[in-house]
């Protein structure tokens, strides 16, 4: 029996914004979500692959996934966050 992903509760396009705001927003975003959702991040700022998962081990958050996928005009980073139960 294969595993199912679920889909994520929230999905973020962040193509285009630079540094600061990717990780602001996401950080927002994340307020907003239940312990346990998942929230997709799409960005294209190249710092954007250290803020996010440094602003995740802030948060005390989990970074399910981060992955990088190239085309041919820039580099897409995507980040599948959940969030953590806080106490």
């Amino acid at each position: 029996m294969t595993s199912v992903k679920p889909a994520p509760s929230l999905k973020l396009d962040l193509t285009g914004l630079k540094c600061p705001l990717p990780v602001l927003r996401t950080r927002k975003a994340l307020r907003t979500l239940a312990p346990g959702a998942e929230i997709d991040v799409v960005c294209t700022d190249p710092m954007a692959a250290i803020d996010i998962p440094h602003m995740v081990r802030e948060t005390g958050d989990i970074l399910v996934e981060s992955v990088r996928q190239d085309t041919q005009s820039h580099a897409h980073l995507l980040f599948r966050i959940r969030k953590a139960e806080h106490p």
